[in-house]
């Protein structure tokens, strides 16, 4: 890098860090003035051309920055219409101060991750998945939890604890809430929001199945103003009743509305089948549920043949997988909707995130039972967090664990060598990898469900072969599109 090339590098950053605290620091007067807000925000899409790469990746491929601006422009386009949709005043200061400064911004609490660096050489992990209940009022079918009336949970002062060590250790100023349904969880006389209230310096992601989200719940979700909950849909009525259960889709309309009228910013979660996958990136569904209903952004998950009655038959095809990457980007480029898509959209990541990776941002996920496993799709745990606790261990250890750290390892040389970001999933598109990492460290499966998967030779050939055919037609995409200049 030239003197040149360094002074304009400065010099973009101190203007984005100055454009991105002048929105966050406005954002209570922006939501009362139309004027102020498009002065402002137009400011702000012009400061997020410059979508600076982190240091850790200082040279990224062309289509890769192509896509974070594309996402840039959509993220900057649903704050600005949670800005103008009546948002609660808590809200829109914890959103604005704690997701997107400190989380998102900021990367989380300098301090801590400057003490983990020193101590190991490279950054934290920036957020955990935490499942601390198993129970759920619903009985789906293929549940990657097989979660049910279950009273597995983590005791509310591991749970504390684990929330306070990922802050005080890592830094980290956004977490993600998992289940069973994480509006079900009760322990010594606490609840998930108890938790959300106490660690009010943390922005809370909740997938929930929506169900019990009444008046009361709403209004203390719009007070608290750090949550924000993801609720699951399966497309429109007759395919969500179909696999959540009759009257669910109602109920889940009903919560929305309760939502709205709190004034709490909510999404959706999707999961993508080969029965659905039109269906839920169709324009009709999209203009329901972000025009019609007013959610703000959408995570979607493809059907993973873990948990409950596991099947390769529910796995999007190959081909339906490449529609959903190219009719994804339509509707970020075109329509500007936050729409994550978690394995399609991998280049917004820097590839796979799983084993508490370090660069550019990973995490861990710790279930009810204090089990803690690379990823929500890989039900193999080497450490569970109950014990490193009774040991006087800390989170720090159980991130140390060197089935962990082999695959962070493969992660780095999948990235020097260029890898196909397209296809990332240790488990999905390199279930060979995995299969040689389980094989070497022997780390346990974390339900019936994924032991009978280790056993099962036709479901090892079919994850196996998946890979292959993904790989196949989508590396000429990975080559041509995002590698060569534009």
């Amino acid at each position: 890098m030239t003197v040149n090339d360094l002074k304009t590098r400065i010099f973009k950053d101190a203007v984005f860090d100055w454009g991105v605290d002048r929105v966050v620091s406005t954002a209570p007067l922006l939501s009362k003035s139309a004027l102020l807000r498009q002065l402002v925000l137009q400011a702000g899409k012009f400061v997020s051309t410059f979508v600076r790469p982190p240091e850790v990746f200082p040279s990224l491929p062309p289509g890769v920055l192509a896509d974070r601006a594309d996402f840039g422009q959509a993220f900057i386009h649903t704050f600005e219409r949670m800005l103008t949709c009546g948002l609660s005043e808590a809200t829109l200061q914890k959103i604005s101060r704690d997701l997107i400064l400190g989380a998102l911004v900021e990367g989380g609490q300098q301090s801590a991750i400057s003490s983990f660096s020193e101590k190991f050489g490279t950054n934290p992990p920036s957020f955990l998945t935490i499942s601390p209940g198993k129970t759920c009022n619903l009985h789906c079918k293929g549940c990657y939890a097989s979660a049910g009336p279950s009273g597995e949970k983590l005791s509310w002062s591991t749970f504390d604890r684990i929330i306070d060590e990922a802050k005080t250790l890592w830094g980290v100023r956004f977490l993600v809430i998992s289940g069973g349904e994480p509006l079900a969880y009760r322990s010594e006389g606490k609840d998930l929001l108890d938790a959300v209230e106490k660690h009010s310096d943390v922005y809370f992601l909740c997938y929930t199945n929506g169900t019990l989200i009444d008046d009361r719940t709403a209004e203390r979700l719009a007070s608290l103003g750090n949550i924000t909950p993801a609720i699951s849909v399966e497309g429109f009525r007759d395919k969500t009743d179909a696999r959540r259960g009759a009257g669910v889709f109602d109920k889940i309309l009903a919560a929305m509305e309760r939502l709205r009228h709190a004034g709490v910013v909510f999404g959706i979660s999707l999961t993508a089948t080969r029965h659905n996958v039109d269906e839920i990136l169709s324009d009709e569904f999209v203009d329901f549920f972000f025009e019609q209903q007013g959610a703000l952004y959408a995570w979607l998950f493809h059907y993973m043949p873990i948990g409950r009655s596991y099947t390769l038959d529910l796995m999007p095809t190959t081909e339906q997988r490449l529609w959903m990457w190219k009719r994804s980007w339509e509707i970020i480029h075109k329509r500007k909707i936050f729409l994550a898509d978690f394995w399609n959209h991998a280049t917004l990541s820097y590839g796979c995130i799983a084993g508490g990776r370090t660069r550019g941002g990973g995490y861990l996920y710790i279930d009810w039972n204090g089990a803690v496993s690379p990823c929500v799709f890989v039900p193999y745990s080497p450490v569970n967090i109950n014990e490193t606790y009774a040991k006087g261990g800390t989170l720090n250890d159980v991130w140390s664990n060197p089935f962990f750290a082999d695959i962070r390892g493969w992660q780095e040389g999948y990235v020097q060598r260029k890898g196909n970001w397209l296809a990332p999933c240790i488990n999905r598109d390199h279930h060979d990898v995995l299969c040689q990492l389980i094989a070497k460290h022997e780390p346990e499966p974390m339900d019936e469900s994924a032991r009978q998967a280790l056993l099962d030779p036709d479901y090892t050939r079919g994850l196996g072969h998946y890979g292959e055919l993904y790989e196949d037609l989508s590396e000429p995409i990975w080559q041509e599109h995002y590698l060569k200049d534009r």
